[in-house]
């Protein structure tokens, strides 16, 4: 037999996507301190290395799904929608969601003909993710956070929606304390539907609730 063996040798696949840069680990002051605190709860037993993970992938599977059941019964509910209005973490647990992950402040602004509400987070990226998920990275980015502040209807206008000069924008700037929900106003002839029409960021505000097609 011959010692001779004949391998094909192709040359290296490309990748069909750019190589994308690893995830920033800096070990920052308050990362240290999160593990810090993480370790040594974990060594009291106040809870587990797996409750922490469990809780991570429920926060990270959530989506607006949650905010759009919320939006869809203050639609036609008036009397939830009056409690969603004085007590959104109340109005909340009623519907079944659980918000003891989140030891903060959840307020439901209601748009109106006359006011459209829309949120930011101007420090970092506080969100409602009990109702909505997580944020998008346009929610995060520094042009959002900085601008919508200062130029409101410019923004909104970016994102397509352009409201008339009578109507008052509020932005509601979130903090670790305090979430911000809006509640959009029902399209006019959509008796039957529900929280189809309700996105994402109609919740946010960059939008209005879609029009039936």
């Amino acid at each position: 037999m011959s010692e001779h063996h004949d391998h094909d040798h192709e040359a290296p696949r490309r990748h069909r996507h750019p190589l994308q840069p690893d995830a920033d680990d800096t070990l920052t002051y308050h990362r240290k301190l999160e593990i810090a605190v993480r370790e040594l709860l974990i060594e009291k037993g106040i809870f587990t290395a797996d409750d922490v993970r469990a809780a991570i992938e429920e926060l990270d599977g959530r989506t607006p799904d949650r905010g759009s059941r919320v939006v869809a019964r203050a639609w036609v509910d008036p009397e939830y929608k009056a409690l969603l209005l004085k007590d959104a973490r109340k109005a909340c647990e009623s519907l079944g969601f659980d918000m003891d992950l989140f030891d903060v402040t959840l307020t439901v602004v209601e748009n109106t003909p006359k006011v459209h509400n829309v949120i930011v987070c101007t420090l970092c990226s506080c969100y409602p993710r009990m109702l909505l998920g997580l944020p998008p990275s346009w929610y995060k980015s520094r042009a959002y956070r900085s601008r919508m502040v200062k130029e409101p209807r410019v923004v909104l206008k970016e994102f397509g929606l352009e409201l008339p000069e009578d109507v008052t924008v509020r932005v509601h700037d979130s903090t670790a304390d305090l979430r911000y929900l809006v509640l959009p106003m029902r399209p006019e002839g959509t008796a039957g539907m529900s929280d189809r029409l309700v996105t994402r960021d109609s919740m946010i505000g960059v939008a209005l609730a879609q029009r039936p097609r």
